[in-house]
């Protein structure tokens, strides 16, 4: 299979973050800006929800064109479709992914509030979907060279404390008294 046939987007990872607005220290956009600039990442969609004094604050980006996301949503939709009715699903859920990416956005109205009521007065909470575009020419080798993905996942510092702990409680000498 060569490149030309694998999918038109990188990998994409969902990322939800919030804290209090005392400890925001503006450091995040700035940085997705320059993953961006660099084309190590593409934002496919932001929410951002604040709650101050009560009052809810919402602010919705994307990097993608309206073209574009009208084409991940329907990328989205195929994939979706195919798992509700195989083949014959892909060109309805494309069709309706499409329609559903019109104004440029995956994340609605319903998100915003959910995500404030997720948060305290005086907090923030973010959902975005980044697109891994480093990821791409890899995926690519890996396909052009007959391999496939048996696992893809992201390995997190608190995993590796929670492998410690059972290696601790499977390993450690029983404690005497």
């Amino acid at each position: 299979m060569s490149s030309e046939a694998t999918l038109p987007f990188g990998p994409i990872q969902m990322l939800v973050i919030s804290s209090d607005q005392t400890r925001f220290t503006g450091e995040v956009l700035p940085e997705l800006k320059r993953l961006s600039d660099e084309g190590l990442v593409r934002l496919v969609d932001l929410l951002f929800v604040a709650k101050r004094h009560g009052e809810i604050e919402a602010v919705q980006a994307t990097e993608l064109s309206t073209d574009e996301a009208e084409e991940f949503g329907a990328l989205v939709g195929a994939l979706i479709g195919v798992g509700v009715a195989g083949e014959d699903g892909a060109l309805a859920g494309a069709v309706a992914g499409a329609a559903e990416l019109e104004d440029g956005h995956v994340f609605s109205e319903d998100d915003v509030w959910y995500l404030a009521d997720a948060i305290p007065d005086d907090g923030w909470a973010a959902v975005a979907l980044l697109e891994h575009r480093w990821a791409i020419p890899l995926r690519d080798a890996i396909i052009n060279a007959g391999g496939v993905a048996l696992a893809d996942e992201w390995i997190h510092p608190a995993d590796l404390v929670a492998v410690g702990t059972q290696l601790h409680e499977r390993y450690a000498p029983p404690v005497s008294g």
